[in-house]
């Protein structure tokens, strides 16, 4: 049964929304008397000024920057979509057809152009998590369409995405909930039809022998094409680069929108799965440095395991009048995942290869989700001061449930020559359980961002209180079921201020800018593997300081960011997983992305991140790096359009970490890695239908290497060698 909110929430929402409205009317009443006065002098062009195509949060804004990788434009949750020389964040918005270009099938492929951001599992895994600015982001908490807690859990398939949103840093205050991605945010645009109709339709290849094809749907209709429809289905099967693995994985997606008058509507639907057969890639727990095998080592030969996602959101806009506008959004995620999983673990790892793997689980997770908003924007003016005042309300409740049957062996390997483990996988049964997590959010904002002189100076000043409620339940896994006593329970809440100030002293072409934000955020469920597993750990509370320059050359732009951020930091102790002290990280970022020349892009940039220890329950610990927060981290990618055909195009990206602790005591480093990918991109035209063919090939030298680290002190190794081949026609 969903709980109601509580009396108190109730009055507070209310006062909120009452003492808006009360000190709302006077304000646009001031404004109404204004703008006539200087309508008297000037004319009429302040009253166009002051209109809502100015705050309009949810138009279809296609514009990209100069080479297309690049949206100029980001979502920015409840502050709506900005240019990115108007936000007070680091932000990067890659496009549909920078996804097209590079080929890629997951979230997975789409990072590998960020500098701030690293993966933290292998790309043969089950899932795809994420580290920014040296934090982990869970697969769990990313964002779809601008709200949490309805994008694909697991891989996300990024067919039937429009943009990828990477913004640096906490991000609960502007997306609403609570969120553990304190690194930063990725947010999932899906896509929408556009002013002309559109059907593509591509047939891929992946190496080893892994066949599919995507299907691309747009129309609109009606008498002003107020109504809009784009399909996106995708569907691909065969082995992959894990070694005996096979595959297979689809996509159904649906996007309507309805644009008319004073409305507009969305609905997006999409349903996903993910079945492999035949091993896994691992995870591995390093006590020394030993070299890294083949990307293409399968550890777990034999297991299997799928993963479905089932997901609708509805959001709407109506202009009760021209500078104020009530928005809504609700959705619905289901995600199951049963088979092999996690807790994939090479243990007792030696020099010569030998290890230990001392646990088989086979799993069965499920996920319900109920996510919802609902607000005010507004546009006003008091003097020379322009207002955009956002009042709103987030809500999320999530049901967790994660039934297992593991067996205990000490089982002996060697991560050169794999054994086969598909006997004891198979000898596990286990079946649907009761919930063992339950998390419900909520959260009230109120935000003003004041522009001066021109908008030439944009402050914006907020303020979000935010509760988590958490239940974890006891769980015997020799039944199969979930149980109905908690274990641990957590209602917390806060008030998280964010500062945002962007400053254009010499026009449009630069920014100057700097925030300051705190989050929010759940506790980690303690996973599989542990004494403590099932645990919730206790709610966080997180800071940022930001500040930074950003350069707009019309053809090239360019980012460079400094920054701050505290987060509670973690321990293994008698395997048992906790707090334990602080981590702060500090660093700078450049980012660029544009034309450099005639013909020649570039996209990527620079990271540098300094993560220190503090207040470490384990006084030795202090002072030191973190795991997994590798110091300069890069991303370089050259596209060019060759001059002897210009329907040709060449493409070479380098992606570069250095050394790594693997453990909060520094005891021992991976070493620094640097992988190269190339690819071609050839337009032509067959009997009248335009054809693209795209060819890359993604760690051209097939280097063997740790790539880095989970949270929880886990290696991730890199993904071996890999060559696709895709050809594109438009119908």
């Amino acid at each position: 049964m969903k709980k109601e909110l509580s009396p108190a929430k109730k009055r507070l929402l209310y006062a909120l929304i009452g003492s808006s409205l009360f000190w709302y009317t006077p304000a646009i009443a001031y404004a109404e008397d204004t703008a006539e006065a200087e309508t008297e002098a000037a004319g009429t062009a302040d009253q166009s000024e002051s209109s809502m195509e100015e705050v309009e949060v949810t138009a279809n804004r296609e514009t990209v920057y100069s080479g297309g990788q690049v949206a100029r434009s980001a979502t920015l949750g409840v502050l709506g979509n900005k240019d990115f020389m108007d936000t007070p964040f680091n932000i990067t918005s890659y496009t549909g057809q920078t996804i097209e270009d590079q080929q890629a099938h997951t979230l997975f492929d789409v990072l590998s152009n960020d500098p701030s951001v690293r993966v933290a599992t292998p790309s043969g895994q089950v899932s795809e998590n994420y580290r920014i600015r040296g934090l982990e982001v869970n697969y769990q908490h990313l964002y779809f369409n601008g709200m949490s807690g309805l994008a694909p859990h697991y891989r996300v398939p990024v067919e039937f995405l429009d943009r990828v949103e990477v913004l640096k840093g906490p991000s609960s205050f502007l997306y609403g909930g609570v969120s553990t991605s304190v690194g930063g945010a990725i947010n999932l645009v899906p896509k929408r039809a556009g002013e002309e109709d559109i059907t593509n339709f591509t047939t891929s290849y992946a190496s080893s022998s892994q066949f599919g094809g995507h299907i691309d749907i747009g129309r609109r209709f009606g008498e002003n094409k107020e109504w809009g429809i784009r399909f996106n289905g995708a569907y691909s099967d065969g082995d992959t680069t894990t070694d005996d693995q096979s595959r297979k994985r689809m996509l159904g997606a649906l996007g309507v929108d309805y644009r008319k008058d004073k409305w507009r509507l969305s609905l997006d639907a999409y349903g996903t799965e993910d079945r492999y057969d035949g091993g896994l890639i691992s995870m591995y727990d390093l006590s020394a440095y030993v070299k890294a095998p083949d990307g293409s080592t399968n550890m777990f030969k034999g297991v299997s395991g799928t993963t479905r996602n089932n997901g609708i959101l509805f959001k709407g806009e109506y202009d009760i009048q021209d500078n104020l506008t009530a928005y809504a959004g609700i959705g619905k995620l289901s995600a199951k995942a049963n088979g092999f999983i996690n807790g994939n673990h090479v243990q007792d790892l030696q020099a010569d290869g030998s290890a230990t793997l001392k646990g088989i689980f086979k799993q069965w997770f499920w996920t319900d989700t109920t996510a919802s908003e609902i607000g005010l924007r507004g546009a006003y003016q008091t003097g020379a001061i322009k207002h955009q005042v956002v009042l709103g309300a987030n809500f999320q409740d999530t049901d967790f449930s994660n039934a297992y049957n593991s067996t205990a062996l000490n089982m002996p390997t060697n991560i050169y020559n794999p054994a086969p483990v598909a006997d004891l996988y198979n000898s596990l049964s286990v079946g649907k359980g009761n919930k063992t997590a339950v998390t419900e959010l909520s959260s009230f904002l109120l935000a003003d961002t004041l522009s001066f002189n021109e908008e030439k100076v944009q402050l914006t000043l907020g303020m979000r209180h935010q509760n988590v409620e958490q239940t974890s339940y006891s769980y015997n896994n020799t039944d199969t079921t979930g149980g109905v006593k908690s274990t641990s329970y957590y209602d917390s809440d806060a008030n998280t201020p964010m500062v945002g100030l962007v400053v254009k002293p010499w026009g449009e072409s630069v920014s100057l800018y700097a925030n300051y934000i705190e989050a929010l955020s759940v506790g980690t469920v303690v996973g599989t593997g542990y004494d403590n597993a099932g645990q919730v750990l206790a709610p966080y509370k997180s800071k940022q300081h930001e500040i930074g320059v950003k350069w707009d050359g019309g053809d090239f732009a360019n980012t460079l960011a400094f920054f701050q951020i505290e987060i509670p930091s973690y321990m293994t102790a008698d395997n048992v997983y906790s707090y334990d002290g602080e981590q702060k990280n500090r660093g700078i970022e450049w980012n660029t992305f544009g034309d450099i020349a005639k013909n020649l892009r570039l996209l990527g940039g620079i990271a540098y991140t300094d993560g220190e220890l503090v207040r470490s329950n384990t006084a030795a610990n202090n002072g030191n790096t973190p795991l997994g927060v590798p110091e300069w981290t890069m991303n370089a990618g050259v596209e060019w359009d060759t001059p002897w055909n210009q329907d040709l195009s060449l493409s070479l990206r380098a992606v570069y970490s250095s050394s790594q602790y693997a453990d909060n005591a520094n005891t021992f480093e991976i070493p620094s890695w640097v992988r190269y990918d190339i690819g071609a991109r050839y337009k032509t035209v067959i009997h009248k239908i335009p054809v693209t063919y795209r060819l890359s090939v993604e760690n051209l030298f097939d280097k063997h290497y740790w790539s880095g680290y989970t949270d929880k002190g886990l290696a991730t190794l890199g993904s071996p060698r890999t060559v696709k081949l895709s050809a594109t026609m438009q119908f």
